[in-house]
């Protein structure tokens, strides 16, 4: 599970930065990256575009508890550059950046802290400001039983625990509704049969509710992201951007979901 975070200047997004950690080395992490970076800049293109320069920065970080090159190194950063004169700026916005939580070079003090408390969430970890602060955050996420809080990014950890309530949410709902479809069913067949039930009816009216039930189960999932992200004092066009993504086919309502689900007390 990955997360994204993204930086605005007043409506425009910035910066984007895709965090993903990996426990184990089964994929070809840096093909794997290219492909996701794509997608990623696909979402921010719009068609027609012609002023590139408005494409946000992309920054791809990959957490590993393993050295993907070999090298020791706690920090791997990587760009694209001119192999004929490497010393010459190419800006093209993209970085790629790697993180492996038990390298012993390169770095720094801070970044050595964080990797060593993401490698063993333990409190005893926690020793600077950022640390103690992530470590607060862990011990509620540890508290609940369903979450596996044992190598996540704190957005990770978010994104977990939503998706989990979300889960809950729907076969409640679904369990709920369950009487009101049986029963759209047996009343819009019986209007329409005269003599006998024919298989293509069942199926025509069958699929329309279910269309209406998944309709009322996303929206109540759409409700519940809503609300946890306002709990962690996301922005509105934070929260407007990460409906988008968790729920693509109402990317264009996600504005009025939003204005519509809002925390008021959290304006």
């Amino acid at each position: 599970m990955d997360v994204e975070i993204m930086e605005f200047d007043e409506e425009a997004v910035t910066n984007v930065y895709d965090l993903e950690p990996h426990r184990k080395d089964q994929l070809n992490l840096p093909r794997h990256n290219r492909y996701y970076q794509a997608k990623i800049d696909g979402r921010y293109v719009k068609s027609g575009l012609k002023d590139f320069s408005a494409i946000p920065n992309l920054y791809v970080i990959t957490i590993t508890n393993y050295d993907l090159f070999g090298e020791d190194y706690m920090m791997y950063t990587v760009h694209n550059k001119c192999e004929e004169v490497p010393e010459m700026e190419y800006d093209d916005g993209l970085k790629f950046i790697y993180f492996y939580t038990k390298g012993k070079k390169g770095g720094s003090q801070s970044i050595k802290n964080m990797l060593t408390y993401i490698q063993n969430s333990d409190s005893r970890n926690a020793v600077d400001d950022a640390t103690r602060k992530i470590d607060s955050y862990v011990t509620k996420v540890k508290s609940l039983p369903e979450v596996e809080a044992g190598y996540m990014t704190l957005g990770d950890w978010i994104d977990g625990i939503a998706e989990e309530i979300r889960e809950d949410l729907r076969e409640e709902v679904t369990k709920e509704v369950m009487e009101e479809v049986t029963s759209k069913v047996t009343e819009e067949v019986t209007s329409k049969v005269t003599e006998e039930v024919t298989s293509k009816v069942t199926e025509e009216v069958t699929s329309k509710v279910t269309e209406e039930v998944t309709s009322k189960v996303t929206e109540a999932s759409i409700k519940n992201t809503i609300e946890i992200y306002c709990e962690y004092h996301a922005s509105k066009n934070e929260i407007v951007d990460k409906v988008r993504i968790k729920f693509p086919k109402y990317a264009d309502k996600a504005e009025m979901y939003v204005d519509k689900y809002w925390r008021l007390d959290k304006e």
